[in-house]
């Protein structure tokens, strides 16, 4: 009797690795990640709408969500003021269509008057040993501008606003860049700037021309699991779910075995 019970447990052990190994394969296939960033500096605290539900509630200037899990295809976004409960016209609203697989930035950018919101694709891989970098000019009246090494070349030219740049791959380190006309006219220092080896950075000049800041943001970390590792709500959380949801159907299994196994000793007493 006690071989069929370890028999047993063991076949729902089994079979609940299983199903974890397969909910782990098929999750998120079909789905997209999402970031939405507050980039507009007169703009006050929002709520952000998609398909008519509320995701994100006061988000101020330079408030960044992590990574929104969302099914592949068309979305609608909007963005209310924070007092307005979702109700009445929204500031602005646009169709997102996203592709599965793939990770956005979604920024609402510009001054409140011409609110805009710029949508850029973001990446999930970097080079082993290795550091991604992209700029984006999110200042409404600032200048084109290029990013480079502090009296060296540009890393980045001509970036004018909203634009975002494609990324560049580079030596993890510390550099001393700056932010600087094309004239050459530095406009912000960015020294000991530190880019962390296998991690992918966004970084986003914002605010006006006489008040310029450097916004950083995380797009990934790479991690042993391979996992993107975006904080909350991101596939850090959705992989504590289905660990979570593997050990529970393992529990129940042998909570279950357990049961009949007691039931059968009692039927034969």
């Amino acid at each position: 009797m006690k071989k069929v019970f370890a028999l047993f447990v063991t076949v729902v052990l089994l079979s609940s690795v299983f199903a974890l190994e397969a909910f782990a394969d098929n999750h998120g296939s079909d789905e997209a990640m999402v970031r939405i960033a507050h980039a507009s500096p007169d703009a006050p605290a929002v709520d952000v709408y998609v398909n008519g539900e509320a995701v994100v509630e006061g988000a101020a200037f330079k408030d960044a969500t992590d990574y929104l899990n969302l099914p592949a295809g068309d979305h609608e976004v909007a963005i209310y003021p924070a007092d307005a409960n979702g109700e009445g016209d929204p500031v602005i609203s646009t169709t997102l269509t996203i592709e599965a697989g793939m990770a956005y930035t979604v920024a609402a950018v510009g001054m409140l008057e011409n609110l805009a919101l710029e949508v850029a694709t973001d990446s999930m891989e970097v080079s082993d040993g290795m550091t991604k970098v992209r700029v984006g000019h999110l200042s409404p009246d600032a200048p084109t501008v290029d990013v480079g090494l502090i009296g060296g070349d540009a890393l980045f030219s001509g970036a004018s606003f909203p634009a975002i740049t494609d990324y560049q791959e580079l030596e993890a380190g510390t550099y001393d860049l700056e932010i600087r006309t094309e004239d050459g006219t530095q406009v912000l220092d960015l020294s000991g700037t530190t880019l962390e080896a296998n991690t992918v950075y966004s970084v986003f000049a914002v605010n006006t021309a006489d008040n310029l800041e450097a916004w950083v943001l995380t797009d990934y970390t790479a991690m042993p699991s391979e996992m993107p590792q975006t904080g909350m709500g991101g596939a850090q959380s959705g992989m504590n779910t289905m660990l979570m949801t593997g050990l529970g159907a393992m529990l129940a299994g042998v909570l279950l075995a357990g049961f009949a196994f007691n039931r059968r000793r009692s039927h034969q007493s």
